[in-house]
């Protein structure tokens, strides 16, 4: 799974009831750089939270934190007020592999949506505070790209905090919704609040969402929810029905990515097998609205972005689309999977994939035997 891979823990709760709503800004001109942030540190859950002004200049009033854990945390960046524009071009969408925001692909993303012209409002959802370093690493990147009026990240630690009506105020303003690293399995939680709702309004709209590692994961159809331990290659070819290996379904279903299963940190982590374990078993279950699963796996530095029609342009590092369009020979509970003919297609730094007329040449395959590959998986 993709937990810890850009944001820590923090040791916030996933699960629970309400919970203090703490906001800090970031009041940020683009040209002089000149950034003001309150930075939330968090510390044992019963101590008294502190917060900390980093200021150039300028005199800053802090509000008072109750002892009690905070659950929601808003940061702005940039301008107080959203924009307001009666239509937009996207959907765009934008899929890392790592929990950072790849400029190039955002660029685009941000470009498509606004026709070129004008600006909009970027929302980040954390399910965690970051454990070093800056505590808004994707607000700081996007805000330094052209087109951006506003970011806003909010970090959410309870499932319920995906009724909070601030939250989606904020995320139904907005025209891109991103995702950030950590745990997929908080997001798979926010399934059935108001935010998933929230989210796809922002897509039918003409907005894009996206996200990096663990929020590239909650953008396929099929989500590797990773609530269990983690799972590698190994132990998902050797029995794909570990009780580690859960699925998420029926939260988002963007155009022309159905049927999808999302994998990052792809290459440096070795998850060609249990990417492949994940769609024989999709397959198996019947999670598929066809007989075929369409595993994507990025790597780390890489992102794959999605136009509205359905093709997808690779940046910055390695990805692949690994297919199981048949019934395994044999995927059961407890035994090492056996699946003839995974089809694989590799695709290198700008080319392109049709996600709505999907490709039925130009890929490499592979067996699995009793959990075993016949050969290298990621060269043809």
């Amino acid at each position: 799974m993709a937990k810890g891979g850009f944001r820590g823990h923090a040791g916030l709760p996933v699960g629970g009831g309400g919970g203090e709503w703490n906001e800090t800004y970031i009041f940020a001109d683009f040209r002089s750089r000149c950034n003001v942030h309150y930075r939330l540190n968090l510390e044992e859950p019963m101590r008294f939270r502190q917060l900390t002004a980093v200021a150039a200049g300028l005199a800053l009033a802090v509000t008072a934190i109750s002892p009690a854990q905070a659950s929601v945390t808003r940061t702005r960046a940039g301008s107080t007020s959203d924009v307001s524009r009666s239509s937009w071009s996207g959907p765009a969408f934008t899929m890392n592999g790592s929990g950072a925001v790849v400029d190039a692909s955002m660029r685009r993303a941000i470009d498509t949506i606004r026709g070129g012209t004008g600006s909009l409002d970027v929302v980040v959802l954390a399910g965690s505070t970051p454990s070093s370093g800056s505590s808004t690493p994707e607000c700081d990147a996007v805000t330094r790209l052209p087109g951006v009026n506003s970011c806003t990240t909010w970090v959410l630690t309870r499932a319920s905090d995906g009724d909070d009506t601030r939250v989606n105020a904020d995320v139904r303003n907005a025209e891109f919704v991103y995702f950030a690293g950590g745990d997929q399995c908080r997001y798979a939680a926010w399934k059935g609040t108001a935010l998933q709702a929230s989210v796809q309004s922002v897509i039918a709209k003409g907005g894009g969402a996206g996200g990096g590692s663990a929020g590239t994961h909650i953008n396929s159809s099929i989500v590797y929810n990773g609530c269990g331990a983690s799972v590698d290659s190994r132990t998902a070819l050797d029995d794909p029905y570990s009780p580690d290996i859960t699925f998420t379904t029926g939260m988002f279903s963007w155009p022309n990515y159905a049927n999808t299963i999302n994998d990052s940190h792809f290459v440096t982590r070795d998850r060609m097998g249990r990417l492949m374990a994940f769609t024989a078993r999709a397959v198996a279950d019947h999670l598929t609205k066809n007989v075929a699963a369409w595993g994507v796996g990025v790597e780390e530095g890489g992102s794959l972005f999605l136009d509205r029609t359905g093709l997808a342009t690779l940046y910055g590092e390695d990805a692949y689309i690994v297919v199981a369009d048949h019934q395994p020979e044999r995927a059961e509970p407890g035994r090492a999977l056996t699946y003839y003919g995974f089809k694989i297609w590799r695709l290198n730094p700008g080319s392109t994939f049709d996600f709505r007329n999907r490709p039925s040449s130009g890929y490499y395959t592979r067996d699995v035997i009793t959990g075993e590959p016949d050969g290298s998986l990621y060269t043809p």
